[in-house]
């Protein structure tokens, strides 16, 4: 075990230094990347203000708390988007190119491969962003417990594996039907549900995004950890989900491929 795992490090430090390296090829796409996103995180944080300007609270929290959550979305989105955006947002295009044949020819996880195989490094500007947004507006809460930021160690980890999971298999159902530009569409339906508090929705909406498509553990219970008292309970759901959906996302990639027909048969 600990071979495999020395083993997919030394390969995924590898994948990083190649896209590095092809980044730079094109130096202005750091610049022009960054400013887009800071663009998207503006218009975040302008939403909430400006309804903030009609009310004092949305749900539970009021605007020092929501600027909480928006920073832990900003982390979350930014890692999302360094490591596996790319990848599967053009999984479908790869299914249709034959280039997952030579990805299954590999001696490696295929799952693992179809994941990470590109790192989006001209990205890592915007998670220095979102870091820098979470700092700044977890110093304006007035009764901040520093010991919670503990949590977050683990449930923003629980929240990426949900994340990535719900994405990868969405993702998958190309390699049976080849084209699946439309669920994708559906996935982004879902992905905006998660960046919003989950204090807005109804109580039965929030169940199914506790749990059928727990989209609210992203950023909402991370959120909760730091804003409001301890829920042992949710945060071992959390834990739960966030390693049972990883485990089923491999076993749904395993079942789609029994399916696969090759781009060269």
């Amino acid at each position: 075990m600990a071979k495999t795992l020395k083993k997919y490090f030394f390969l995924y430090l590898a994948i990083f230094r190649a896209s590095f390296i092809a980044d730079l090829e094109y130096r202005a796409n750091f610049a022009t990347r960054i400013l887009t996103d800071i663009f998207w995180y503006l218009a975040q944080i302008v939403v909430f203000e400006v309804l903030y300007t009609h009310t004092q609270k949305i749900g539970d929290w009021d605007l020092a708390q929501t600027k909480v959550f928006l920073g832990i979305i900003f982390v979350v989105d930014a890692f999302y988007m360094i490591l596996l955006h790319d990848n599967l947002d053009r999984f479908s295009d790869r299914v249709r190119k034959g280039e997952l044949d030579l990805i299954l020819a590999k001696p490696i996880s295929s799952q693992f491969f179809v994941s990470l195989q590109r790192v989006s490094t001209a990205l890592i500007g915007n998670l220095m962003i979102g870091l820098t947004w979470l700092t700044y507006s977890l110093m304006q809460l007035p009764d901040l417990e520093i010991g919670r930021l503990a949590w977050l160690l683990l449930l923003i980890p629980c929240g990426l594996m949900v994340l990535y999971s719900l994405r990868f298999s969405f993702a998958a159902v190309a390699v049976v039907i080849t084209r699946a530009e439309n669920l994708q569409f559906l996935w982004y339906q879902l992905y905006k549900l998660g960046m919003r508090p989950d204090s807005i929705y109804a109580p039965w909406l929030k169940v199914i995004l506790l749990s059928f498509f727990p989209m609210i553990l992203i950023a909402s219970v991370p959120a909760r950890s730091i804003l409001e008292p301890a829920n042992p309970l949710l945060f071992g759901w959390s834990l739960f989900v966030g390693l049972f959906s990883l485990w089923l996302s491999t076993k749904f990639w395993h079942l789609c491929l029994r399916f696969y027909s090759s781009a060269s048969s």
